[in-house]
């Protein structure tokens, strides 16, 4: 076994984020299977190994495909979790995980101040979105946090815009208003609401759309290129198919980063 797991077989991407963790499994470049579960730093790594015992069992993987995982990686960006994670690959599936953070390889410089202030989905995303496009790209990422990172045609990671996520801020305005109803992200009939929850729904969808969009023309204007964007994340699709500069959603970007830094490491 290498320091990073077993030489041969499958690879088991686990995306820690906030909100959920999306688990993946990767027989070479195809994702076979994936998972999203909440992420839970209160859980311990005995509670996570029965959950993806259940996930697996629940999805029918044969004992002999779990079996054949030989490698981990993992991108964290929960502190107490990356831990439980560490344990759960040990106890679990006797593998020593690749956790993404400074020292692995990613092949990407970083031009951020402070390259420890980086999320690792962050890296593993941009690591990804440059691996196809071979070009200026912006990553968006539609989390608990909306997130825009900038690679330059280099290759390189300039740095990015963090701003409060979608359902944050659907949240907040719940919470701190005494009439407003909490709603579901969805696309209204039309821009101008004409009852409450449709003018909530316009300001979230429309809003954030907008606000993307100019960032990303700002973005373009700063650096002057035509960047490649990629968006990601659970509600990037309903983003996306109002945006006017998101050209593809990867539902699966950050898992598909971790693979290609496994590879480099």
């Amino acid at each position: 076994m290498s320091e990073a797991g077993k030489s041969d077989g499958l690879l088991m991407a686990i995306d820690v984020g906030n909100t959920h963790t999306v688990i993946g499994l990767f027989d070479g470049r195809e994702i076979v299977r994936h998972w999203r579960v909440l992420t839970e730093p209160e859980r311990t790594a005995d509670e996570y190994g029965m959950l993806m015992w259940n996930l697996y069992h629940a999805a029918d993987v044969p004992t002999a495909t779990i079996d054949q995982i030989g490698a981990i990686a993992v991108s964290c960006v929960v502190p107490p979790m990356t831990g439980v994670v560490q344990e759960l690959c040990r106890n679990y599936f006797k593998i020593e995980p690749l956790i993404v953070g400074p020292g692995i390889k990613t092949g990407m410089p970083i031009l951020y101040d402070n390259p420890r202030e980086i999320g690792a989905d962050r890296i593993v995303n941009a690591v990804a979105a440059f691996e196809r496009s071979k070009a200026a790209s912006i990553v968006v990422d539609f989390g608990t946090a909306t997130t825009l990172d900038f690679v330059s045609a280099k290759g390189e990671y300039v740095g990015g815009i963090i701003v409060p996520g979608v359902m944050i801020s659907l949240d907040a305005l719940y919470t701190r208003t005494a009439k407003l109803p909490r709603v579901e992200i969805q696309r209204p009939p039309r821009v101008v609401g004409r009852n409450t929850v449709n003018a909530i729904q316009a300001g979230a969808l429309f809003g954030y759309v907008g606000m993307v969009d100019a960032l990303v023309g700002q973005i373009s204007d700063e650096e002057a290129v035509d960047p490649y964007v990629v968006a990601t994340g659970g509600i990037a699709p309903l983003m996306a198919a109002e945006s006017s500069t998101i050209r593809e959603v990867d539902e699966f970007l950050t898992l598909d980063g971790l693979r290609i830094v496994h590879e480099r490491n």
